[in-house]
């Protein structure tokens, strides 16, 4: 093959030699991978009509999911710098592809079950495979920045599936049958992508399949738990909100349109990625206290929306929340890169995110529970609560231990 054709196939090159197409096809592949993972949010209650399940039957369904991709960071978080980016990409993408199969043909709740473990698995091998492949094919400097490609396939598939899901539920037949109709052929479209794209791995390690162990070093100890838990809290916000939004829309504000359920959830990662992006804005020393203030107000505004029974303080605590959000997760990973030795940082990388994502799944759960023993408002005033405490205790912590002598060693100096 000629040079010129080489060029032909891959679209050309960008200022710093990257294939676009390349790229093009890994993002997507991450993109859709990621879409189908909230696609259902949008579906739940057309779901509880057609099995009879309750509200703690949907947090439940979310939460396996959420713990799909904590035991998929734990157990094959290493597995791309193993076998290779691209293998594990088409085991992400074919997952996607089989979730949205398996929820096509879903008849009962063990089914959809199924499914969303699928769809965790398929998201915790995208993460890692997925991000490293963008930063191996875009290199320093390269346009756009390789960590903005990362972010935008990961949220934006997060912020769009659900928003795609609803849309098609509203407007297309067979509400349930055509957005996994949809999300099936965009799979398709990303596995072959990924199939006709070259690795992107120079050096690959031995395969060995082994549980991979939590880590927090010791030097970062302190300030990683303060990342986390304010990371955390918005995630456990992002993950009720997932859950029951549409339950909330439904049953509360009589608003049973699926693409407004869509919106609000879109709306909460939307605002998350804009919040990663912002981070380089903050001082160090303000980030995760601007994030813990952001999270209290958007707690603040969901408890309004529950009590008043309206949408629009319910809208704007969703984009609040992702915000603060972003800002603390950028916050933090920036953190373990900038202080966590090269041979640790994979390993405290993955630790981090588990956390987040069990704290995504465990309070949808708890949330479950007060809907059933209460009922929804009085269920997401107390969580709202909770959440408003816990940023507090962060942010709290945060003034107690302030010292001008450690600014130049504070855990969010190293921005992402």
């Amino acid at each position: 093959m000629t040079p010129k054709t080489d060029r032909a196939l891959t679209g050309g090159k960008n200022s710093s030699g990257t294939p676009r197409i390349r790229v093009a096809a890994v993002a997507f592949a991450f993109w859709v991978t990621m879409a189908g993972t909230t696609a259902p949010t949008a579906l739940y209650p057309l779901y509880g009509e057609r099995f009879g399940f309750t509200p703690l039957t949907v947090t439940v369904i979310f939460a396996v999911y959420a713990m799909g991709v904590v035991l998929g960071l734990l157990a094959f978080g290493r597995l791309s710098d193993q076998v290779g980016r691209r293998p594990v990409l088409m085991a992400a993408t074919l997952l996607a592809a089989g979730a949205a199969g398996v929820f096509l043909a879903a008849e009962n709740l063990g089914v959809l079950l199924v499914a969303r473990v699928m769809s965790g698995f398929a998201a915790a091998l995208a993460t890692g495979a997925a991000t490293a492949a963008v930063t191996e094919l875009i290199p320093p400097g390269g346009r756009p920045p390789a960590p903005m490609v990362a972010l935008c396939a990961n949220m934006g598939g997060l912020a769009s599936g659900t928003l795609l899901a609803g849309i098609l539920a509203d407007e297309v037949a067979a509400p349930l049958r055509s957005p996994w109709i949809v999300m099936l052929v965009l799979s398709v479209i990303g596995l072959v992508g990924v199939a006709v794209t070259p690795e992107t791995a120079a050096h690959r390690s031995a395969f060995t399949l082994a549980w991979q162990p939590l880590r927090i070093p010791a030097e970062i100890r302190a300030d990683f738990l303060r990342s986390a838990m304010a990371a955390g809290a918005g995630f456990a916000v992002l993950g009720v909100l997932t859950a029951v939004s549409g339950l909330f829309l439904g049953t509360v504000l009589h608003e049973p349109g699926h693409t407004l359920a869509g919106s609000v959830v879109f709306t909460a990662f939307a605002c998350t990625a804009l919040g990663q992006l912002t981070v380089r804005r903050f001082r160090p020393a303000t980030a995760l206290p601007a994030a813990c203030l952001g999270l209290i107000v958007a707690t603040a505004l969901m408890a309004t929306a529950m009590a008043t029974g309206t949408l629009t303080p319910l809208l704007l605590g969703a984009a609040v929340n992702g915000l603060a959000t972003g800002i603390a997760l950028g916050h933090g990973v920036g953190g373990i890169a900038a202080r966590t030795a090269p041979e640790h940082r994979g390993a405290t990388v993955s630790t981090f995110f588990a956390i987040l994502y069990a704290m995504l799944a465990v309070p949808a759960i708890g949330v479950g529970v007060l809907i059933r023993a209460t009922s929804l408002r009085p269920a997401g005033e107390v969580f709202s609560g909770v959440v408003a405490l816990l940023a507090l205790v962060v942010l709290l912590s945060l003034v107690r231990t302030r010292d001008p002598r450690r600014t130049r060693t504070s855990y969010g100096d190293a921005r992402p």
